[in-house]
């Protein structure tokens, strides 16, 4: 097969019985032939690809990791729902604030929160569907703060899960 050639697809696990080695040794196929490939076949491959022309700026490198992407991809599945909600909103922050990303973090049921109010120690246990606190239960942190502040506050913030306002 020479460098030009586009007529080979990998398998497609979904497309029926295939096993997972069969994939494998597809897709291993598909990305050693991107690798002998001249950039105009690269190029070729991406219209093929992607339904679309290339980008200028792509060079060689840049065209084979994306078609390589594409075709891992449409083999193994891409990203799930949750994962895609959260890249679109690291997206969205990102446009908002340049350089300031941070990970929102996720509390696992059964983490103990401790914050120390006034000389006194509060314990909140995180629920598979909100929390428990002083043996009721609440759906926010927001409301444990309240309750234990007196005064309106942001319950992850009060908590240390999120830094403070400069």
């Amino acid at each position: 097969m020479d460098t030009f050639s586009n007529q080979r697809r990998p398998l497609d696990a979904r497309a029926g019985r295939v096993t997972p080695d069969d994939l494998r040794a597809s897709v291993e196929g598909e990305i050693d032939r991107l690798r002998r490939m001249l950039i105009i076949a690269l190029r070729a491959e991406w219209r093929a690809t992607f339904k679309s022309e290339p980008p200028k700026a792509f060079g060689p490198d840049l065209l084979r990791r994306s078609i390589a992407h594409k075709i891992q991809e449409n083999a193994y599945g891409g990203f799930n729902p949750a994962t895609l909600r959260l890249l679109k909103q690291l997206i969205a922050q990102h446009a908002k604030t340049p350089g300031k990303i941070a990970l929102p973090r996720r509390i696992k049921p059964g983490a103990i929160l401790v914050r120390e109010w006034k000389g006194v120690s509060h314990r909140v246990t995180a629920l598979s569907k909100g929390f428990a606190y002083d043996d009721k239960s609440y759906e926010s942190l927001s409301e444990i703060a309240r309750l234990i502040t007196g005064s309106r506050w942001n319950g992850p913030r009060f908590f240390g899960l999120r830094p403070s306002k400069k």
